[in-house]
């Protein structure tokens, strides 16, 4: 079956968009990426977003408005993505505007019904509130996908993803599914590039290559002090986001940061990454392990770098080692999620979130939903 995966995350650098051949293959998946593609916010929406995100307080209006412009920019990228192919399903992440796992709360906009109309296929979309009515935190949500593709029986691997924030999946070998373990590490790529974005005026968005932070020395006085937020010593379950770890973060170390350089400025705050991560691997004690990094964040040299000196004895490589593009991981994940949806598995994983019970994900925005439901009975009599 031919299916979409759409991932707009907090790294708020536009939608990514991913097709893919999916069929089962025992308690798996076999998976061949077609196409992928991001697309950029117009700066339009990207300021409509901004404006949404905490500590911003805005209208209902606002945000009814932003839910059906995200559901406008989903569906040009799905179409863009799948070209003049037909696909069985849209899965779609949407954009994340509150998360607060703690409290069992979150909201993802990004109108699945605009989806529908573009794309005239069924569109499976609000993967976290069921985790959340279960008593989990909605997060992290793709380890039980890193477990069904990403898990070997040969070797101990960890699957971290460093968008806007960094996560992992602790993949011991033969590990069972309902054993795995998995949390937000904490910042990612989302307050190197808020601090360029600010220091530069606006005119750069992001730290490009590293080059920044490796021309930097780190502070570690201030790297101290950022790392002494309760986050870092909490026990998992724990998932975070831009509430904790967004601009305001930054404006909390102001003053020091201030005093920095752009170069150290950079190089600190991607120390303060490479150091969560660093520390959640060796939590799970798998410093030895291979390391499959995906997102934005590995194709940064400084922060690959970076991880790589404080774990000497990890391998570290990108997820396309294993066949999942390190760009496109994140999209395909939501697109194997949205099959289970189909198939009406639980794909939380309780360990991780925190829910009381594993429980299937996903609210369905039906088409032609009796020949998708045959379809997928038909790919799994057969796997």
């Amino acid at each position: 079956m031919l299916a979409i995966g759409l991932m707009s995350g907090t790294s708020l650098d536009g939608i990514d968009a991913a097709l893919i051949r999916i069929a089962p293959r025992g308690h798996s998946y076999a998976i061949e990426l077609l196409q992928f593609v991001t697309v950029p916010f117009d700066e339009e929406l990207m300021t409509a977003l901004r404006q949404t995100l905490p500590p911003n307080a805005v209208s209902a209006e606002h945000v009814t408005q932003l839910h059906r412009a995200l559901g406008v920019a989903l569906a040009r990228a799905a179409r863009v993505v799948a070209g003049a192919l037909s696909v069985g399903y849209v899965a779609s992440h949407g954009q994340t505007v509150y998360h607060d796992g703690s409290r069992h709360i979150t909201l993802q906009l990004g109108d699945p019904f605009v989806l529908r109309e573009s794309l005239h296929t069924t569109i499976i979309y609000d993967f976290r509130s069921a985790d959340c009515a279960a008593g989990g935190h909605g997060a992290p949500l793709v380890p039980y996908v890193d477990a069904l593709l990403l898990a070997d029986d040969d070797e101990d691997r960890v699957a971290v993803n460093i968008g806007g924030i960094a996560n992992l999946t602790a993949l011991p070998r033969r590990v069972d599914l309902h054993d795995v373990v998995a949390f937000d590490c904490g910042p990612g790529m989302m307050l190197i590039d808020a601090f360029v974005r600010e220091r530069t005026g606006g005119e750069l968005w992001m730290d490009e290559d590293g080059a920044f932070a490796a021309a930097g020395t780190p502070d570690t006085g201030l790297l101290d002090a950022m790392l002494s937020d309760p986050y870092f010593s909490m026990a998992p379950p724990k998932s975070t986001g831009r509430e904790r770890f967004g601009e305001h973060f930054l404006m909390q170390h102001g003053k020091a940061l201030g005093r920095l350089s752009l170069e150290d400025g950079a190089a600190t705050l991607t120390a303060l990454t490479a150091r969560g991560i660093a520390a959640a691997v060796r939590d799970v004690r798998l410093a030895e392990s291979h390391i499959l990094c995906s997102g934005g964040g590995a194709r940064n040299p400084a922060l690959v770098s970076a991880v790589q000196s404080m774990l000497p004895s990890a391998l570290l490589d990108p997820t396309d080692v294993a066949g999942i593009p390190v760009d496109a991981k994140e999209a395909i994940a939501f697109a194997v999620l949205g099959y289970e949806t189909l198939r009406e598995r639980p794909a939380n994983v309780p360990r991780v979130t925190g829910a009381a019970r594993a429980v299937p994900l996903g609210a369905i925005a039906p088409h032609a939903l009796h020949e998708l439901f045959a379809e997928v009975e038909a790919e799994c009599l057969s796997s």
